[in-house]
């Protein structure tokens, strides 16, 4: 894995995250409509229980796998952090904690920083060969 393949972990990590968080967001709407259904049919069927239970447990392990995965973002992220420290050059710093740690696109980085985005390519990639040589 290179340098930034594991950097690139924790956008992906965030990612997955926001993902499953958009499915819960989901199930909890399917669930509020299915109470609704159940409170606006008098049915005593246990097939719509049953149905509501499923849905309660689908959210139940999503939250799960959630914590998880903010768990494991948390770690990457504080991995990253010790990685960067090792670069002396603030401005290297800066520029690697923008893309790895706060997540902005290039477009962000170059206009934060006040530099052309050919600029911010060239410290990209001279603060990455300092950390290749950091990992060695």
């Amino acid at each position: 894995m290179t340098i930034k393949e594991y950097l690139s972990q924790a956008y992906r990590i965030d990612q997955r995250i926001n993902s499953k968080l958009e499915q819960v967001r989901s199930l909890r709407e399917l669930a509020v409509k299915a109470t609704s259904t159940l409170s606006d049919t008098y049915s005593s069927g246990n097939g719509n229980k049953q149905k509501m239970e499923g849905v309660i447990v689908k959210i139940i392990d999503l939250e799960n796998e959630i914590d998880e995965e903010i768990d494991r973002l948390v770690d990457l992220k504080q991995e990253i952090v010790s990685m960067i420290k090792q670069v002396k050059n603030p401005e290297y710093q800066t520029l690697l904690e923008l893309r790895y740690l706060n997540f902005k696109t290039w477009e962000q980085i170059a206009s934060e920083m006040h530099y052309s985005i050919q600029h911010t390519f060239r410290i990209h990639d001279k603060a990455l060969s300092l950390l290749r040589i950091f990992k060695r």
